[in-house]
């Protein structure tokens, strides 16, 4: 088994504590385990702010690319944790979600109502678990 950490150059890491891509290779297939994304440009600041559809789609995108640079894709997500601010703004981010994740089997999912996210102006964080073949 051996474990690669990547940090891809086109998604922020705000303060730089963490990793956000963890790749497990597991002979024939590997695991990849993506740190919670939120809506923030490369500047740190808070993309649509107020705005569940407009954070959504930032947070699928940064999704995307991240599995991407791991060899993988959305279609290869296993589990999708999200954690919002207001669960009234469900249907807003399930409809992003669903165009997102379209044509394939719905990976398994929690959803969690939170008081705050770590930055003002946060209403989703979403992390995900991705298997690929090698």
């Amino acid at each position: 088994m051996t474990v690669t950490y990547l940090n891809p150059d086109n998604v922020p890491a705000p303060g730089g504590a963490y990793t956000h891509t963890a790749r497990v290779d597991l002979g024939a297939t590997a695991m990849i385990f993506v740190s919670g994304q939120v809506a923030l440009d490369d500047d740190g600041k808070v993309v649509g702010e107020g705005d569940m559809t407009a954070q959504t789609e930032h947070v699928f995108a940064g999704l995307r690319a991240l599995l991407e640079a791991q060899g993988a894709t959305l279609g290869d997500i296993v589990n999708i944790r999200t954690f919002i601010t207001d669960m009234d703004l469900r249907p807003e981010h399930g409809a992003v979600r669903m165009r997102w994740l379209e044509g394939r089997t719905p990976p398994t999912s929690t959803l969690v109502e939170v008081s705050r996210l770590f930055r003002p102006g946060l209403l989703v964080e979403v992390e995900v678990v991705a298997v690929v073949t090698n």
